[in-house]
């Protein structure tokens, strides 16, 4: 499978937000945001490691360098 570029930053930019409004509702939370202030650290810190493991994505050497190692034309 090739190596997507466009659908990883599609995953990271609205992971990055969202965990950021979550964190933020954490921290600056009052009234009923403060009951539920671990849950939203949670949830924030999920969303954040999910936007960098999706950044993390496995690529094939082939599929990156079309040459490749491919040697069968040296003598």
């Amino acid at each position: 499978m090739a190596d997507n570029r466009i659908a990883r930053g599609i995953v990271l930019v609205p992971c990055l937000l969202l965990g950021g409004a979550f964190l933020a509702t954490a921290v600056w939370g009052e009234g009923v945001a403060e009951d539920n202030q671990r849950l939203a650290v949670l949830i924030g810190l999920g969303l954040l490691l999910a936007g960098g493991l999706s950044q993390l994505g496995l690529s094939d050497k082939s599929s990156s360098d079309p040459a490749g190692d491919d040697h069968s034309s040296e003598p």
